[in-house]
């Protein structure tokens, strides 16, 4: 796959080829994205939720009035979960929501991710990302030159302070370094925008990795010839 490499100013710098087996998958699946997606979502809840049981509530835990005779039904402590300001009968309690994803699962669901992209025409390439004296007028040019709106940037292997400086003022702009490449972010930005050096790092993250099927090794053959 084959893509025009723009600058900033929204010219043709080149172009770059894009592996098929990580930007040309044609049939990207829903359900590896959606777990995918709940599996970075739930990593990121703090889970520090916490309600008072009935043993924790500051009230009363003596009878409040005498078993018979008032008329009125039969009550125990007034930290009763049926009361107003009692404890809660099943209280929640601080946990963790992460879960487990293998590593080979995470990295195919990124080439999926970048698929569904590179399949919608969504993924520009840029041959470089730089922001003269990290001025936010002047990415905001760029931007309107490149006619994105809603984007995230893959900067490289780091992010020029100067970039990082400008962008945070801009809303729905998002700029991250190549580690930083996932698959939630990816789906959530209208555009995704790689620099040329981002795109080397990915191809060189999958390199070998992509999942092909490998040969069937020979058959031995014996002394008599015939396959073992």
């Amino acid at each position: 796959m084959k893509l025009d490499v723009q600058t900033l100013d929204g010219k043709k710098g080149g172009s770059v080829d894009l592996d098929e087996t990580i930007f040309g998958i044609k049939e990207v699946r829903a359900d590896i994205l959606q777990r995918m997606v709940k599996y970075q979502l739930a990593k990121r809840r703090a889970g520090t939720h916490k309600t008072q049981s009935r043993g924790e509530v500051s009230r009363s835990h003596s009878k409040l009035y005498k078993q018979k005779g008032t008329g009125q039904a039969r009550h125990g402590a007034a930290n009763a979960p049926i009361f107003r300001g009692g404890g809660h009968a099943h209280n929640r309690l601080p946990r963790d929501y992460s879960h487990e994803l293998t590593k080979k699962f995470r990295a195919l669901a990124l080439r999926h991710a970048l698929s569904a992209k590179a399949n919608a025409g969504d993924i520009v390439v840029i041959d470089a990302l730089t922001v003269k004296d990290g001025k936010t007028s002047a990415l905001k040019k760029s931007l309107s030159n490149l006619k994105l709106e809603k984007a995230l940037f893959i900067a490289g292997a780091e992010v020029d302070a100067g970039v990082a400086r400008a962008a945070r003022n801009i809303p729905y702009i998002d700029v991250l370094p190549n580690a930083g490449l996932n698959v939630y972010d990816i789906l959530r930005a209208e555009k995704l925008v790689l620099t040329q050096d981002a795109v080397n790092a990915i191809h060189d993250r999958f390199k070998g990795k992509t999942g092909e099927a490998k040969a069937a090794p020979k058959a031995k053959k014996t002394k008599e010839g015939a396959a073992a």
